[in-house]
């Protein structure tokens, strides 16, 4: 088997035992019962159990981006790329037990603000592929001018603002077809188009008239 296999074969055995038993209570012999190993062969791939927690979450949030960015490239319009972006990031972490698991005993790893946020590098590429779908939206002619500096910030905000509340809260509730709704929000606007074209019409003499 080679290394690279090795390593994932390692991390996902990881996340197995710390999303069971957690991270305090989770051991290396756990992890090495796991992979057939003995707990000195684990000090090879990470030098304590915390480096490895670290290293495994790591490799478990680029599996989940690196699926939804797989699913986004093989759209070409930029509004399905930004429907499905949404959509898969969603419907995988309903998919990994055992990441979700992780999620929901440990929301650190998962903050709001980025001044307290342990994977900012993973986190900023997710940042990172909402920007280019705008950027190629807004080039088409798709997408309405926005400020590129600031809203892939506040829309990944949104996504993590539903994460927490569909599986790291402990109410819960908040589940796909909420954020579908709020996916249809974002994408269309409450404004009709019609409608504020005729508001704009109206002239000031026409609302005077209409006072008396």
């Amino acid at each position: 088997m080679k290394k690279k296999e090795d390593i994932s074969r390692i991390y996902r055995a990881a996340l197995s035992a710390f999303a069971e038993f957690g991270f305090k209570k989770a051991t290396l012999d756990d992890i090495g019962e796991r992979l057939g190993m003995t707990k000195g062969n684990l000090y090879l791939y990470a030098k304590d159990k915390r480096a490895l927690y670290h290293d495994a979450v790591a490799h478990a949030l680029r599996e989940w981006q690196g699926r939804v960015l797989n699913a986004v490239q093989r759209e070409e319009d930029p509004r399905d790329q930004f429907q499905v972006m949404a959509l898969k990031a969603m419907e995988y972490l309903a998919r990994d037990d055992d990441l979700r698991r992780i999620l929901a005993r440990d929301p650190g790893i998962f903050p709001m603000f980025t001044d307290s946020d342990p994977f900012l590098d993973i986190n900023s590429n997710s940042v990172a592929i909402i920007e280019d779908i705008l950027k190629k939206g807004m080039k088409r002619g798709v997408f309405r001018k926005v400020h590129l500096k600031e809203l892939p910030r506040v829309l990944f905000m949104i996504y993590k603002m539903f994460i927490i509340g569909s599986y790291i809260s402990p109410e819960g509730g908040l589940r796909l077809r909420m954020f579908r709704e709020t996916l249809e929000l974002i994408t269309h606007g409450i404004f009709r188009e019609d409608a504020k074209k005729s508001a704009r019409s109206a002239s000031p003499k026409d609302s005077t008239k209409q006072r008396h």
